[in-house]
Formats: structure tokens, C-alpha cells, sequence
């Protein structure tokens, strides 16, 4: 007898998100398979970051469900969230502790045995060594990008949504999140990206979907 296939990692079905009378998404319907990357592409204000706080349960649909690994996001919210991490906009870093601090807080919310070790290998892998014990504060915007994917790397998600990741990040920079989003699929992490630097994502998802005001339309 043949094992069931695993769920999709992501399953839209027929969903729809409005803010007022203005409609973010409009009956969206898309299936990932789980280990695939898909390249999430389209303009200002098509529907890209509304879909990934929809995945990521930030967001509820006004219409539709929305499914991760066979999960609903309304209904089982709390067991969809232990398996995506959401790298957004918002960094929802600790301003006041140093990045080192900020990794062992989340270190030990994980339940990890060796909190500072760990937050010390992560600052080393996204190039933060030299900065580990200055406050968040004083970070620029992609010391924050990068200390921001630190704490994704930390959580060691199934799904991994990454919101325009090569903003604000010099060429190194770029370089360091294209090997880390290679690695994240290299380990079966299905990856979402969402990003206006078309030839990267090209070169790293298998799979693309454009939105054009919230609606799926050829790239």
C-alpha cells in the first residue's frame, strides 16, 4: 500500500483579503508542493506581502482558506506558526539588547539547551560577528535585515516567507541571503520569496507566482 502524499505546503482556496472597500487579494486559488520554492513576484501594492501575512497567519482571509502543510491557518493558527518563520518589513527586534542578547531571548524561548552558542554560531553566519554585543539601536537597515534572518535561521521553519530579503543589504550582503536562502532549500525548507530583484529570484525558485491587484495572472 502507497504512504499518502504529504500535504502542500501552501493551498489557497478561492481566497480573498479587503481593507475597507479596497481588495488586497481577490479569489486567489494556488497549491505549492512542499520543498519547492516559490518566487512570489508583481508590483507595489499587487498582493505580495497581504498573501505572505495571510500564510503566516498575521492576516485572516475576509473570504477562502488558507492551508499550510495541511493545516488551516484560522482554525489550528498556533500549530501553523511552529512551522513558518516570516522574515517582513518590521524586524520585531529588542531595540535596547545587543544582538547577541536578542538571538539568546529567542534561543531560550526555543527551548534550546545551549541558548548563547547557538545565537553566537547564527550572528557568525549572517556576518555580524564584529556587532554582537552592540545594541539593536544602532544597527543600520541591513544590520537589522541581517540579524532579522539570524532569528528565521533560529526557529527552523518547515516554510520560510521571506519579504523583499536582499532590501537594504549591500552586495555582500545579497550574496550572504542567496547562499542562505540556498542552504534553507538544500534542507527541504519550503521557501517563499517575495522580491523585485527578478533575476535572483529566477535563479533561485522553481516555482513563480505574479499577482497584478490581487488577482494570478501570466508573468
Amino acid at each position: 500500500m502507497e504512504a499518502p502524499s504529504p500535504p502542500p505546503a501552501i493551498a489557497l482556496h478561492d481566497v480573498s483579503k479587503r481593507y475597507g472597500r479596497h481588495w488586497a487579494l481577490a479569489r486567489l486559488t494556488y497549491s505549492l508542493p512542499p520543498g519547492r520554492s516559490l518566487l512570489l513576484t508583481g508590483h507595489n501594492g499587487s498582493g505580495k506581502t497581504t498573501l505572505l501575512r495571510l500564510v503566516a497567519t498575521a492576516l485572516s482571509p475576509t473570504a477562502g482558506r488558507v492551508e499550510v502543510l495541511g493545516r488551516h491557518t484560522v482554525n489550528d493558527r498556533d500549530a501553523v506558526r511552529q512551522e513558518v518563520a516570516l522574515l517582513s518589513h518590521a524586524s520585531f527586534l529588542y531595540e535596547d539588547l545587543t544582538a547577541h542578547q536578542n538571538l539568546t531571548v529567542l534561543a531560550r524561548l526555543l527551548g534550546m539547551s545551549h541558548p548563547s552558542d547557538a545565537a553566537s554560531e547564527l550572528l557568525t553566519r549572517v556576518g555580524l560577528t564584529k556587532r554582537t554585543e552592540s545594541p539593536v539601536r544602532h544597527f543600520s537597515a541591513g544590520m537589522r535585515k541581517r540579524l532579522a534572518i539570524a532569528r528565521l535561521l533560529m526557529k527552523k521553519p518547515a516554510l520560510a516567507l521571506l519579504d523583499e530579503p536582499f532590501g537594504e543589504l549591500d552586495p555582500s550582503g545579497i550574496q550572504d541571503m542567496e547562499a542562505i536562502i540556498a542552504e534553507l532549500k538544500a534542507s527541504g525548507v519550503t521557501v517563499i520569496l517575495a522580491t523585485h530583484l527578478i533575476e535572483q529570484g529566477l535563479t533561485l525558485c522553481e516555482e513563480r507566482l505574479h499577482l497584478q491587484e490581487g488577482r494570478a495572472v501570466p508573468a
